[in-house]
């Protein structure tokens, strides 16, 4: 499994020394930053729908890099 690292102190799934340990991680798009994705059928990330963000920039994760064409 590739390591997670996590700033969010406070979160359920940090780790000491900042590593996640969460089964799971949910990478979305800013635009999607206010979403409550519990309402939504499925469980995260299952490809409920699909976004495209053209940098790091415009995505909740730091470690965003576009996929080549």
């Amino acid at each position: 499994m590739p390591e997670v690292r996590c700033s969010v102190s406070n979160c359920t799934y940090w780790a000491q020394g900042g590593a996640c340990v969460a089964d799971k991680i949910l990478v979305e798009i800013d635009a999607h930053a206010n979403k409550d994705f519990s309402s939504e059928t499925g469980e995260i990330g299952d490809g409920v729908h699909k976004d495209y963000a053209k940098n790091s920039a415009a995505t909740m994760c730091n470690t965003f890099k576009q996929k080549s064409k």
